[in-house]
């Protein structure tokens, strides 16, 4: 680049620094200055001379004032909204990098105007000045109207002009540029969004048990306080040990009153053992655990990078395995951003022989489901042979992709060789090494690479070492395309302001040329144009118009007289398309001086009109000279997918989850990536809600665009409705100046409806704060689990907003990771981080809290039972060591061990069968009706604890010695039932037993028996009532330790009966699988495991599977008509038979 352009001197200071510029007092009292109407009253007055402060003032972003002028040093990000008045270049230009607001990190080029390019010295300013006016503060990122004044001339002002807050200056020694909008005024900031905090579903379930639990405590403690008020007012005089000739306060029978409200504090102490506080603790640590597991995970590990999956938050493990919709970006997450120019149709031919990605892996994957599903295509009255011929045949016939043909090199390996330059795989003998002159058409190829080389923005760098160019773009397809032009022999070598140099490589004199093309015009490519041109002088003198774009603008601006290769094209983009690859139309057009010259004074007065409509202006004026087009061929480039997003997203689909794309890239590069993910495909019919201009005469034209869109919403959700193919798919797509619209209150829930009701959602050339409030709108809209993932700043507002965001920690830096709750390295590691970590969480803690509830009312009522059995007393029949050991000691480890190791399923089996996911977002072990259950485990088990207790040690000696029970060993027989019932009870929960596990759950127990035998031991002013309790009182009882049995087995015996039920007439999934698994089914019968993996899908619309299926359809259809067509030929010919033999 050096070689190219002038690098400017620097001024000493290395960080920007500004030029203080304060508004006159002279205009205080003038008007707002107004741009075609409201919303664009911005006045920016720059650089006043009598104002202007010699000397340089360092600041911080803070201190930045409306009218500033900043220089900015080259990697440093701009502070404010700024408006470029010149560069380090001698035309003006700037490369910028927008990956913290769109994601893109492709660079930008900037060009300032003509008339501030002198600005190139401290010096300069001090005769400058000039006042913009321009539109108000908005969120929008990709436009801006306004003018500059200067000098008595009125200059325009549009997006190429502004540099925005948050971007970064590369490749450029320094700019000056004034500032438009500062702080909270600055695009970025308009975008922002506060940072919620987060609580799984499952912990707000939890508060509302506790809830209950809590008004369970308040409901005992008041029973228990009246019956004791009742008993202290009614028969305290019968009681003769309690002195009532000298009652206490506690104990007065005249005082009833205040016996309640004293015992009624002594039972909320008492029973609060029904609340788990415990609980808490014990959640957080086995978090922790679970984060700790996640983190360390080597399958999610990325080798390339060094990067493990990490857990920043523990808060969300189980929500991980409750989500419904996935909201993804597409640019670093599901992209590598990476294009390679890969195929080609010039002047009606194909060119290009190698495979796409996808075309491999759909391959792949048709060839395995065929081989699955085999028996059942030839279930027809047809030979395998038969089938099988069929079966190509229905290939090479449908409209889909081609089975036989997607793979076109003898070998995998050869698939997989690449030509090792970036950007450029495309291998066809036809055209490579200047082959292509020897094609029938070589005068159309010739344009055709002419078209790839000039007609484009780009920038070439030239490396001072090799002399290789390298190019700066506006999106890594123009990248790709110059690549190819140079491979071709056909290379951009140099741009100014008016020119560009190619070196073709192919000339009449067998020589490299070097080639001049004048630039005349650039109709730059926008989202709404869907096409680029440009009007070049070539060196003949001849005036081209070379345009490129989406086939179906282009095909509709061709010359009825030149759609020679129309046809053939068209087949060629519908292949390409099917294949993944984005492709363009290519055309041209031959200009006279004086067409040129007429249209050229419009372009100039539309490009220097002031207002709101200046866009609109250039688009008609642009639209006149953008006709007329000759055909010459079509590009199809692979944007490269990240490894494992194709089956990643395919299995995420299988598991029952909806999956979006919002993205802030153009709509054909949004579509072109739902095809290669298989979001997209054949068949599925698209919905796109557009923006329609209304007129400027229209007094309302927002409500009027509002009801537009609305109708558009309400039509396409009433197509659905009426649809009565049960296997169509429709796919939603809508842009970002739509979305405005479509997200007002009034009319989000109704795109809400019609987003849910879509198989695929794609948002395109949307906003930081349009995902957010995407996101915010399927959050609360659908009441369900949310999770957005992505790796760019851009991303944060929606990774903030979801339920879970989940960072990738790509090439767009670490902003959208450190904003998240979990991150990984490839998008391809969301399938385990939810199918499986999400999964076991999920479960594991359902059940572990569930499991709590249960063993704390276990325990808490039979505290009850004595107490009322006690004429509510206020007595525990347990010793307060106990208390205090029970939840801390006795009954942790267990219910940790449950919640950090339990696994219905193993690992594999989880990715193999992604229907299992399905139970956490539909809640099965965790809605009410399980929870109630476990609480009424817990109260039944209570009864039958302390019944039995109470039945055995009350009423008759149960030494043989004749010794009855006093009151602190029937507590101890029966605190050792419950410590007894609740660790057999998680025993029978758990699905998955380790070492680990076996130690927790038995070790709870003989801890339980060590503690009462030391503790027994101690001397009695230590030991109290529990003195030689274990050795000299219980242990030597045989009836205790049955009564251990008996109450082990009544209380277990619920369980047991459910569950026995459950496997045995209604199994759950997993129930089934951990069948087969015990009974090495799966290793003993394959075709069985693979029926049941089969069946383990979810009904999907989108993903390689449902490509599959669709295609499988498709030859059951033919195979089918050709069955009928051989039985009616075979019935007449039988006719025939019959006939000849009368």
């Amino acid at each position: 680049m050096a070689r190219r352009h002038r690098i400017r001197s620097r001024i000493r200071k290395s960080h920007f620094y500004t030029f203080r510029c304060l508004r006159p007092k002279t205009l205080d009292d003038q008007g707002p200055h107004v741009i075609n109407g409201p919303g664009y009253a911005r006045i920016v007055h720059c650089n006043q001379p009598h104002l202007h402060l010699a000397t340089k003032l360092l600041r911080t972003w803070k201190k930045l004032r409306v009218g500033d002028v900043v220089r900015v040093e080259k990697d440093d990000f701009f502070p404010a909204d700024l408006f470029l008045l010149s560069s380090s270049y001698e035309d003006g230009i700037c490369y910028v990098e927008t990956m913290n607001l769109d994601g893109e990190t492709n660079l930008k080029v900037k060009r300032c105007l003509d008339a501030t390019l002198a600005l190139e010295k401290d010096e300069s300013f001090q005769s400058f000045s000039g006042t913009i006016k321009c539109e108000d503060p908005n969120p929008n990122l990709y436009t801006f109207v306004g003018n500059l004044e200067c000098d008595g001339q009125v200059y325009p002002l549009d997006p190429n002009q502004i540099l925005l807050r948050d971007s970064k200056l590369r490749n450029t020694s320094y700019i000056y540029g004034v500032v438009v909008f500062t702080g909270h005024d600055t695009k970025v900031m308009q975008n922002s969004t506060k940072s919620p905090s987060k609580r799984s579903s499952i912990e707000k379930t939890m508060d509302y048990i506790i809830y209950t639990l809590f008004g369970l405590l308040l409901f005992v403690s008041v029973i228990s306080s009246l019956g004791f008020a009742v008993m202290t007012k009614l028969l305290m005089a019968d009681w003769w040990y309690l002195r009532p000739d000298k009652p206490e306060s506690l104990t007065n029978p005249t005082n009833p009153l205040y016996a309640w409200v004293v015992h009624l504090i002594t039972a909320l102490l008492l029973y609060g053992y029904l609340i788990p506080i415990s609980l808490y603790v014990s959640i957080e640590l086995v978090k922790v655990l679970q984060a700790t597991f996640i983190n360390h995970d080597l399958q999610m590990y990325d080798s390339e990078s060094g990067t493990p999956a990490e857990a920043r938050t523990s808060n969300l493990n189980e929500e991980l395995g409750q989500v419904d919709t996935i909201l993804s970006d597409k640019t670093g997450t599901l992209t590598c951003n990476q294009m390679d120019f890969l195929k080609c149709s010039i002047a009606g031919t194909s060119y290009g022989v190698r495979a796409s990605e996808v075309e491999l892996a759909a391959a792949k994957q048709m060839e395995m489901d065929l081989e699955e599903q085999g028996d059942d295509i030839t279930n027809l009255p047809m030979t395998k042979v038969r089938t099988q011929r069929y079966a190509k045949l229905a290939s090479k016939t449908s409209s889909g992709f081609e089975l036989e043909t997607v793979i076109t090199a003898s070998d995998e390996k050869d698939q997989k060789k690449s030509s090792g330059i970036k950007g450029f795989s495309f291998e066809d003998k036809r055209l490579m090494d200047d082959n292509w002159v020897n094609e029938p058409n070589s005068d159309d190829v010739l344009m055709f690479f002419r078209i790839l080389a000039v007609c484009h923005t780009a920038i070439p760098e030239v490396d001072e070492d090799n002399g290789k160019c390298t190019y700066e773009a506006e999106s890594p397809d123009e990248v790709a395309f110059l690549v190819a032009s140079r491979e071709f022999g056909f290379e951009f070598t140099k741009r100014t302001q008016s020119s560009v140099f190619i070196a073709e490589r192919f000339s009449p004199s067998g020589h490299p040329v070097d080639r001049e093309y004048k630039v005349l015009n650039l109709l730059d490519f926008t989202s709404k144009r869907k096409r680029m041109s440009a009007i070049i002088r070539d060196e003949e003198g001849q005036i081209l118009l070379l345009c490129k774009g989406a086939d179906s603008i282009i095909f509709d601006r061709l010359s009825k007289k030149r759609k020679d290769y129309l046809g053939a094209t068209s087949k060629h983009l519908n292949e390409y398309g099917e294949a993944g690859l984005r492709t363009l139309a290519l055309g041209y057009r031959k200009l006279d001086e004086a067409e040129y010259a007429a249209w050229n004074s419009e372009f100039h007065k539309a490009k220097t009109s002031v207002g709101a409509d200046r866009d609109e202006l250039l688009e008609k004026v642009s639209d006149m000279m953008e006709k007329e087009l000759i055909l010459v061929g079509a590009t199809a480039v692979e944007d490269k997918l990240q490894k494992g997003v194709p089956q990643c997203i395919d299995n995420l689909a299988q598991a029952g989850l909806k999956i979006w794309v919002l993205t802030g890239d153009k709509m054909e590069t949004a579509i072109n990536i739902g095809y290669a993910c298989s979001l997209l495909r054949q068949g599925m019919k698209q919905i796109a809600i557009s923006f329609t201009n209304v007129e400027e005469s229209s007094q309302n034209s927002e409500a009027a665009v509002k009801q537009n869109i609305l109708m558009q919403i309400t039509n396409a959700s009433q197509m659905i409705k009426i649809e009565k193919d049960p296997h169509a798919a429709f796919a939603l797509i809508i842009d970002g100046k739509t979305l405005t619209y479509a997200l007002k209150d009034d009319v989000k829930y109704q795109f809400l409806a019609l987003a849910v009701a879509c198989a695929s959602v794609i948002c395109c050339r949307v906003s930081p704060k349009q995902k957010a409030l995407v996101t915010r709108l399927a959050k609360e809209g659908t009441g369900k689990t949310t999770l957005a993932i992505g790796d760019g700043a851009n991303d944060v507002g929606m990774i903030q907003e979801a339920h879970i965001g989940v960072g990738i920690s790509g090439v767009e830096g670490m902003q959208a990771v450190m904003a998240s709750d979990f991150s990984i390295a490839q998008f391809r590691f969301l399938e385990r981080l939810l199918v499986v970590h999400g999964h076991w969480c999920y479960k594991r803690i359902a059940q572990m809290i569930c499991y709590f509830f249960y063993k704390n009312i276990a325990f808490g009522l039979t505290l009850f039972y004595f107490e009322a059995f006690t004429g509510f007393s206020g007595q525990s029949i347990f010793n307060d060591s106990y208390l205090l050991l029970f939840n801390v000691v006795l009954t942790s480890l267990p219910v940790i061990s449950l919640g950090v190791f339990e696994q219905d399923v193993p690992s594999d089996v989880c990715l193999q069968f992604p229907a299992l996911y399905q139970q956490g977002p539909k809640n099965l072990f965790f809605d009410w009706y399980r929870i109630l259950g476990w609480m009424g485990n817990g109260v039944y088990a209570s009864i039958v604890i302390f019944a039995l207790n109470l039945g055995i040690f009350h009423v008759q000696s149960f030494r043989s010695d004749g010794q009855t029970a006093d009151m602190n060993a029937m507590g101890t027989a029966m605190f050792t039932c419950i410590i007894w019932a609740v660790n057999v009870q998680i025993a029978l929960t758990m699905s998955h037993f380790t070492w680990i596990q076996h130690v927790m759950i038995w070790g709870s127990i003989g801890a339980w028996y060590i503690f009462l035998a030391l503790y027994g031991m101690l001397p009695p002013k230590l030991s109290g009532n529990i003195f030689h309790m274990l050795i000299e009182v219980l242990a030597p009882a045989p009836i205790f330790w049955l009564t251990n049995l008996l109450v082990i087995a009544a209380t277990t015996l619920p369980y047991l009966f459910h569950i026995s039920y459950q496997r045995s007439v209604n199994p759950l999934d997993h129930h089934i699988i951990q069948e087969i698994k015990h009974f090495r089914i799966d290793l003993e019968d394959e075709r069985m495991w693979k029926r049941e993996k089969s069946k383990a899908r979810e009904k999907t619309k989108i993903g390689f599977t449902a490509r599959v299926d669709a295609k499988i359809r498709q030859l059951r259809v033919k195979l089918h008509r050709k069955h009928s067509v051989l039985s009616v030929i075979s019935g007449t010919s039988s006719n025939d038979t019959a006939s000849n033999m009368i």
